[in-house]
């Protein structure tokens, strides 16, 4: 998830700080001292992660556009300048921007919003451009909340108490709901200083920034992992009282299946898992002098021949073309497999399932697979010619079966029509034009359209009186018959309205 550091430097970011017996710093000082300590972090922990530095007071201007590269935007930091009065309603506008000709409108992103809480004055001010909110017409509205998922952080270089002493907290609870909620204002504890900005930097970096590290299990096999980004709790809606659902530290895989048999399953989220490796202390082998031991390997190198599960694993999916199924909780899926991103590089990916104990309809519940070897014959066939997927459903899907829709009047009238020629046509067609009368009584049934049972009612009795003296005689009593059950099917009667109940052809003595 990219983030987009947007960064004060405004007059009041320069407000002195006196810190006892040293020194006196700025509060834009103390910022930039918390974002090189995340930086730092991210360049250890979440090194994968898209960053850009933006900076703001009554404009904005992007320092750093987005990168992996964390030495330049501490570079961008130690350089800021100190500009005039604040205005974030033009710097979120600014976000929006880069964010979407970056990414699009799909992609989430984190906003982080490094901020002394001053609010602005006059027009422009924070507190200007939500009391306005409502006097606003489409072409200048408020850029939150934005266009795409967004996490908003607001981190105040100052304490809680300061800000409020004015409506500076409630203006920024306000930003943080209109952006959606999903975020946090961090404050300062204590005095402003160097510990305190160290800990509220500490704090966001535990909340939003902490690598998700698990075990990968196969029977006897392990492996420590790192899931890339960090998995999100997800909340079930049908459930009667719902619980953030968070994925375990601990991932079983249950089993293989290939490819073709999971096809292209919809999945919530997609992650990089990365195999991490474990120091570990070498005992030295071998009693050579001192001058002749060659320099100890890095622990790079160490962790690069050292075997590794997850490593085999990702070689095996790819060689065979399968899939990992793995429990990631409690009836909670998702699927290990590995993925090209050039002709040479690859990467192990996991995708995770809509929780549930069947999240895949043609596969069945996950618990009711197993091993080829427990089964009485092979299911894929000897010569692999079948396949046990897709798992019928015991009750037949609606959408499987043929149902008759009427979008435009030409379909209903194409299917009267048919019960007319067929009529013209008893009694050698008897059998087709009660199953295309049957198939009509059922529609109009579903669709409440009793006016059209009545209709088409009288439309055969129509056609019973125009029966040239040379027709059948039986005719005259299936067409008189039909038109009969069609009228007492459209009165509402539960004994002649019922939607299972199919008219069946009259019986007389010159049927066969």
């Amino acid at each position: 998830m990219p983030t987009v550091v947007l960064m004060d430097v405004s007059l009041s970011m320069t407000r002195p700080v006196s810190l006892d017996g040293s020194e006196e710093f700025q509060r834009k000082n103390l910022a930039v001292h918390g974002l090189n300590m995340l930086f730092e972090h991210m360049a250890s922990n979440y090194r994968l992660e898209f960053t850009a530095l933006m900076a703001f007071s009554s404009l904005w201007e992007l320092l750093v556009p987005f990168t992996r590269d964390y030495n330049a935007l501490q570079e961008a930091l130690s350089s800021l300048e100190d500009y005039d009065k604040t205005c974030v309603e033009s710097a979120l506008n600014g976000v929006s921007n880069v964010v979407q000709q970056e990414w699009g409108s799909a992609c989430p992103c984190q906003v982080m919003l490094v901020t002394d809480g001053s609010l602005g004055i006059g027009k422009g001010s924070l507190r200007h451009s939500l009391q306005t909110l409502k006097q606003r017409g489409d072409d200048k509205k408020f850029p939150l909340p934005f266009p795409f998922p967004t996490k908003l952080y607001i981190m105040c270089i100052a304490n809680a108490e300061e800000l409020q002493m004015t409506d500076a907290m409630d203006n920024l609870e306000e930003l943080l709901r209109l952006s959606g909620g999903d975020g946090q204002i961090f404050t300062m504890e204590g005095p402003l200083c160097m510990k305190s900005v160290q800990a509220m930097f500490g704090r966001l970096i535990d909340y939003a920034y902490s690598p998700f590290h698990a075990v990968l299990h196969c029977g006897n096999l392990s492996s420590d992992v790192q899931v890339f980004p960090r998995p999100e709790p997800i909340v079930v809606d049908e459930e009667v009282e719902p619980m953030p659902r968070t994925v375990n530290t601990d991932l079983e895989i249950v089993g293989f299946i290939e490819i073709a048999d999971i096809s292209s399953p919809p999945v919530i989220s997609r992650h990089l898992v990365l195999p991490i490796a474990v120091n570990k202390e070498v005992d030295e082998v071998g009693t050579g002098a001192t001058d002749e031991l060659e320099e100890e390997p890095s622990a790079s190198q160490m962790a690069g021949k050292s075997p590794n599960f997850c490593v085999l694993l990702h070689g095996s999916l790819k060689v065979e073309g399968m899939v990992a199924l793995v429990q990631l909780g409690p009836e909670w899926y998702g699927m290990l497999y590995s993925q090209a991103d050039s002709k040479k590089k690859s990467n192990l990916m996991m995708s995770l399932f809509e929780p549930g104990s069947e999240p895949l309809p043609w596969l069945g519940k996950i618990s009711h697979l197993g091993p080829i070897s427990e089964a009485a014959e092979n299911p894929y066939g000897e010569d692999d010619s079948k396949s046990p997927f897709p798992v019928q459903p015991s009750v037949k899907r609606s959408y499987a079966q043929n149902v008759t829709v009427w979008i435009k009047a030409s379909g209903l009238q194409t299917d009267v029509q048919k019960i007319l020629r067929n009529a013209r046509k008893l009694p050698d067609k008897t059998q087709t034009f009660y199953k295309e009368l049957n198939r009509l009584r059922k529609a109009a049934l579903a669709f409440g359209f009793w006016e059209l049972l009545k209709g088409v009612a009288d439309l055969l009795e129509r056609e019973c009186t125009l029966l040239p003296d040379s027709a059948h005689p039986d005719a005259a009593f299936q067409l008189s018959h039909a038109a009969q059950q069609l009228k007492l099917a459209s009165t509402g009667d539960s004994q002649y309205a019922a939607f299972d109940h199919n008219i069946a052809p009259m019986h007389t003595e010159f049927s066969s």
